[in-house]
Formats: C-alpha cells, sequence, structure tokens
C-alpha cells in the first residue's frame, strides 16, 4: 500500500513539474531564449536581462516578461497592448507592419533606447533592429504606460494603442528600475 502511495506521489509531482515548465514553454520558447542569448553574445547589449513580449498570447493576459538569462527565470510579467491596426476583425490572429501609420505592432528584436518624459509620463524609445521593425524610430513606436492596461491578467482585451508596447503604470515603473540599472542596452524582442 506504502509503494502504491509513493508512486503515485511521484507520478504526480512528475507531472505537475511538467505542466509547469510546459508554462514557461509557452509563456517564452526556449527556442526565443536561445535565439536572444545567441544574439546578443559578445554585443554591446546587456548579457543578463532581455525583455520578451509573445504576441500569441491574448492581449488581457501576462505576455510581456522581463527575463533572466543567467537564471533563466521570468522576473516580471505583465499584460501589454498590441496596435490597433493589428487587429484582424472576426479573428483571434494578429497582423504586423512596420509601415507608418498602419498603426500595428512590428515584430523582432530592438534595443531599448534611453527612457524621456513625453505626453504619457516616462517612456523608453525603441531602436528596431530587423527589417520587420526599422521604422520604430521614424514611427516613433516606444514603451510607455497607460491608464486603461490593468495591472493583472483577466480575460477582457487589453485597449489598443497606436503601435506602441503600452504597459500598465505600475508594470511600466517596475520595468524601469531593471532598465534604468543597466549600463548597456536591454534587447526587446516581439515575436508570434
Amino acid at each position: 500500500m506504502m509503494k502504491h502511495f509513493i508512486f503515485l506521489f511521484i507520478i504526480l509531482i512528475s507531472c505537475s513539474k511538467a505542466e509547469s515548465q510546459q508554462l514557461n514553454s509557452l509563456n517564452v520558447p526556449q527556442t526565443r531564449i536561445s535565439e536572444i542569448k545567441n544574439y546578443i553574445k559578445g554585443k554591446e547589449y546587456n548579457q543578463e536581462l532581455a525583455v520578451f513580449i509573445n504576441f500569441k498570447i491574448p492581449s488581457g493576459k501576462y505576455r510581456y516578461f522581463i527575463y533572466n538569462l543567467k537564471n533563466n527565470t521570468i522576473v516580471q510579467q505583465a499584460v501589454v497592448s498590441h496596435g490597433s491596426g493589428s487587429v484582424i476583425p472576426q479573428s483571434d490572429a494578429l497582423k504586423f507592419s512596420n509601415v507608418e501609420g498602419s498603426y500595428q505592432s512590428s515584430l523582432g528584436k530592438y534595443a531599448i533606447g534611453e527612457s524621456y518624459v513625453g505626453k504619457f509620463g516616462k517612456a523608453y524609445r525603441l531602436k528596431g533592429l530587423d527589417s520587420t521593425n526599422s521604422n520604430a524610430m521614424q514611427r516613433a513606436i516606444v514603451l510607455h504606460s497607460y491608464g486603461c492596461i490593468p495591472d493583472v491578467e483577466s480575460q477582457t482585451p487589453a485597449c489598443l494603442s497606436l503601435g506602441c508596447p503600452m504597459l500598465s503604470v505600475n508594470a511600466l515603473k517596475e520595468t524601469a528600475i531593471y532598465i534604468d540599472q543597466s549600463t548597456k542596452p536591454v534587447i526587446l524582442y516581439a515575436f508570434y
């Protein structure tokens, strides 16, 4: 009887461990983490932290992740918006663009630049590093907060931006701690 109990206990633990690993791989797939680790190696970017936005996850859920590349842990997760132009009517799918006036989010790697205070308060300039987001500076795509973005996830979609990744005020304050302490630019990687 005790052997059966121990056996069931071991199965239960291994199943829950596998489930938690699967959740992490769904949030930030290992292939994306490896891609960023390889990209920043030997370059003048922060080697310990990266920001990932997984646009496959619905907008009301946590899909913005600050990831510790050394410890392989998520240190912050938050709700983040996408552009109003990325919405496809009657579909859960999204579309993306690098074109001025599209109001769509752009995929790819960004270097998070200096902060400034604008009409949305503190914001960070984003320099697009790929052909899919090379117009980010001209499009004024920045990381900023906005009052309609919730602090916690829900079934309700987050409000839409004009293409910028928007966080809640509290989430941006938390993000700012990580970015402002970094002496080198942090990479933000938006994927779908």
